[in-house]
């Protein structure tokens, strides 16, 4: 079976910018989030896969098929959210929409036809014979995915796709990325710097930095506490504690002036207390460590020397 993304050695420059650096990555269908720091090569990444900048060397499959050999094949069976105001204010955005249909290949009537579905999804059925230059942020981000979404497309690029938005048009936004590979079947790749956005809704994670990918896998294991490990936070310097601890064969990390403290094995919270006590000092924080997305994202970068 086909992976639904390859890159093999895939490098992009501009001038003197490695945009991409011998990218090797391989994607199964699903929802997979695209993360990293600004300069980090998310957009170059996702017009590549696209065909709209044409990389250096390597290789670039979609759908198991090689970019370069048929671009406009590539791209009628994906759908691209780009980032920005990328809308024609003088259109109304049913017109928007169905004009985007008839890029990705579908006759007029059909292309209409699908624009009305696609706008009354995105909750634009009301507004769809507006014209675009009246709509506010958050109706043109939604006239912005649906136009992505009006070919039917197997693979959604969506391009950070909550900017701009609202806490409630942003929670709206996410529900429709979920929602659409449960609908649809489509596998999204969103790119985004909002993490949580990511642990909402993406069951893979990809992180690059200055073109290199730091990580590629299942989102799982990055979120996935590990057991007998505890966050803690001590009265004044935890310099001695955190010595305290390692004595007493904990395995240690520090945090600013968080200590995370993986236990020995069959020991629990106690053991840290038991310790702390011992030593003469104060705990005034200790709960499992929840791992969070933000946590394992600086790690990465941190361990990589990219930040």
């Amino acid at each position: 079976m086909d992976r639904l993304i390859e890159l093999s050695g895939v490098s992009k420059t501009y001038g003197e910018l490695q945009a991409l650096d011998a990218v090797d990555l391989e994607l199964d269908e699903g929802r997979i989030g695209l993360l990293g720091p600004n300069g980090a090569g998310k957009s170059t990444m996702l017009k590549t896969l696209l065909g709209l900048v044409e990389h250096d060397s390597g290789v670039v499959k979609v759908f198991g098929e090689e970019v370069k050999r048929d671009p406009f094949q590539i791209r009628a069976r994906i759908g691209y959210m780009p980032e920005g105001d990328a809308v024609m204010p003088e259109l109304t955005a049913l017109e928007y929409t169905a004009f985007a249909g008839e890029l990705s290949g579908l006759p007029r009537p059909e292309a209409v036809a699908r624009a009305h579905q696609v706008l009354h999804y995105v909750g634009l059925g009301e507004a769809r014979y507006r014209r675009l230059g009246s709509f506010s942020t958050g109706m043109k981000q939604r006239a912005r995915l649906a136009q992505a979404l009006v070919g039917d497309p197997k693979l959604l690029l969506l391009d950070e796709p909550t900017s701009g938005l609202d806490p409630r048009g942003r929670e709206e936004m996410l529900q429709l990325i979920l929602d659409i590979p449960e609908r649809t079947g489509t596998s999204v790749l969103l790119s985004t710097h909002i993490l949580p956005d990511v642990e909402k809704t993406c069951d893979q994670v990809i992180v690059l930095a200055r073109g290199k990918v730091l990580y590629a896998g299942a989102l799982a294991p990055l979120v996935t506490s590990e057991e007998g490990t505890y966050e803690v936070r001590s009265k004044g310097d935890p310099s001695g504690l955190r010595q305290a601890l390692e004595l007493a064969r904990c395995v240690v990390q520090v945090q600013g002036g968080t200590l995370e403290v993986k236990v020995p094995e069959g020991e629990g919270p106690r053991y840290v207390l038991q310790v702390a006590i011992e030593g003469g000092h104060q705990v005034r924080h200790l709960a499992p460590l929840k791992k969070t997305l933000e946590r394992a994202f600086l790690q990465t970068i941190e361990q990589a020397g990219a930040g």
